[in-house]
């Protein structure tokens, strides 16, 4: 035998290990439901339509602004990407403003 090689452990120790946790009491975590909004979370998805209707990335900046995510880290990008939005649309409309006054 050389040095490093194991020995035939084919058959060694099957019935020392047993199922911690019964699979008929399965309880589901946090993350195991989907997303609102067709399973994309409601800041993309405000992201997405935003590009119709500008007024819902202002409403994900607020709720972004007001820790929505805490109920699911997973809704954070979408809702930092909606206030992003949001805030490049009001610099957008004060430019246009700012030209249309002067």
């Amino acid at each position: 035998m050389f040095k490093g090689q194991g020995k035939d452990v084919t058959g060694y120790g099957k019935d020392k290990y047993t199922i911690i946790k019964d699979l008929e009491d399965y309880q589901p975590g946090i993350y195991d439901k989907p997303l609102p909004c067709f399973g994309c979370g409601l800041g993309w998805f405000s992201f997405l339509v935003g590009f119709l209707c500008p007024v819902m990335w202002y409403y994900a900046a607020f709720l972004y602004m007001g820790s929505y995510y805490r109920k699911d880290p997973r809704e954070r990008a979408g809702l930092a990407a909606s206030a992003i939005a949001a805030l490049g649309c009001s610099v957008v409309i004060l430019i246009i403003v700012f030209i249309r006054l002067f």
